[in-house]
């Protein structure tokens, strides 16, 4: 994803907005203490910066110490106000600097109700001339909104050449489930009034790629024709303490931390009692027959590889094609934050490529 160097990167806005997402209200998690040479004591394991990852990703890791797990789980808002609080704090973003920055231009709108923003990069490719990606934010499924929703849909539509339409969906305490999938179902079904579902790609990463993937249960459900392709980046698909990595990467994953934190208060504030395991919270639940292609893309230090791995075991044995990506040494959304890094680069470039892929299978050439 390649920008003129005469354009004012976003990319510490990203990283500010991402990394509050998943702290209270602006305070860092404390940091463990860091061996030599950037390695990370987590627990009582000596962990060096992963080598087969680029340079960037090796600095940007040893720069930093070990996230302090035991910290991490102290740090969640403890009443409704706040959770509001944090929310505000993570929904600010500078559209201007963010359209520069990626060559795009944004507006926003309203549909039947629900908040969104128009993307349009600077050129359209051709293949991608009726087409629109719809981008779902990620944000614990409880931040990151307002205009900080958008930074995502303008990397991906300036990557693809794609027109973008990202939701600005409610989130909780005051709209908890199943709000967020109500309002993408309402814009979907106005997405397909001007075009044919299969002219649609859908996702996001985090709950975003999570959201994404539960919309699609509930399409299916409403006999709803399904999109031509969805892009679950790093999708949170199991809202439940259940999968491996959640276990094995915590304290490696520098971007959650942990699950006894933030992850599971949010789950549990989304969800407002429901049950976890219902697949439009969790959607690794649920029934993959009938899904389109799917692009996903974890990393060997994210906690949720393993509801990344999970899914795409689902989608497969469903018969549906998916393409998994594992990266090294990359924690959750990683790509997102290290923006310009190869590992950055290489994500956009990819999901370029799926959605030209898919759009050639079932569209033709133009």
């Amino acid at each position: 994803m390649k920008r003129s160097s005469n354009r004012t990167s976003p990319a510490v806005l990203l990283a500010l907005n991402l990394a509050l997402a998943f702290i209270v209200a602006g305070a860092p998690a404390p940091a463990q203490e860091a061996g030599g040479s950037g390695t990370w004591a987590v627990g009582e394991r000596a962990v060096p910066p992963p080598a087969g990852a680029s340079e960037q990703l090796q600095a940007a890791l040893a720069a930093v110490p070990a996230p302090n797990v035991a910290a991490s789980k102290q740090q969640t808002p403890q009443s409704d106000e706040q959770w509001l609080v944090m929310q505000k704090a993570t929904a600010n973003a500078n559209l201007d600097q963010v359209a520069s920055g990626f060559g795009v231009s944004i507006k926003k709108d309203e549909i039947e109700g629900v908040a969104v923003y128009h993307v349009t990069p600077e050129k359209i490719d051709p293949r991608h001339s009726d087409h629109v990606f719809l981008h779902i934010h990620g944000g614990g499924y409880v931040l990151s909104g307002g205009d900080a929703s958008v930074s995502e849909a303008a990397m991906v539509a300036a990557a693809a050449g794609i027109r973008a339409l990202s939701v600005d969906y409610r989130m909780p305490p005051e709209h908890p489930f199943p709000a967020a999938v109500e309002d993408v179902v309402t814009v979907y079904r106005h997405v397909l009034e001007h075009h044919s579902a299969k002219s649609v790609a859908i996702g996001g990463t985090s709950a975003g790629g999570g959201l994404s993937l539960a919309a699609v249960h509930r399409f299916i459900a409403l006999g709803l024709d399904v999109p031509g392709a969805i892009y679950a980046g790093t999708p949170w698909a199991d809202l439940t303490k259940t999968s491996d990595s959640l276990f094995t990467n915590e304290g490696l994953d520098r971007i959650l931390v942990t699950y006894d934190g933030f992850l599971g208060a949010a789950a549990r504030l989304y969800a407002d009692g429901h049950d976890l395991k219902d697949p439009l919270l969790s959607p690794v639940y649920g029934d993959f027959e009938g899904f389109p292609p799917t692009y996903l893309i974890t990393g060997t230090r994210d906690m949720f590889l393993s509801d990344t791995a999970r899914t795409h075991r689902k989608l497969r044995a469903a018969g549906v094609v998916a393409d998994l990506h594992v990266y090294e040494g990359v924690a959750h959304a990683d790509y997102l934050i290290l923006v310009g890094s190869p590992e950055s680069e290489d994500v956009f470039a990819e999901v370029s490529a799926f959605f030209k892929k898919q759009r050639a299978n079932c569209c033709g050439s133009p």
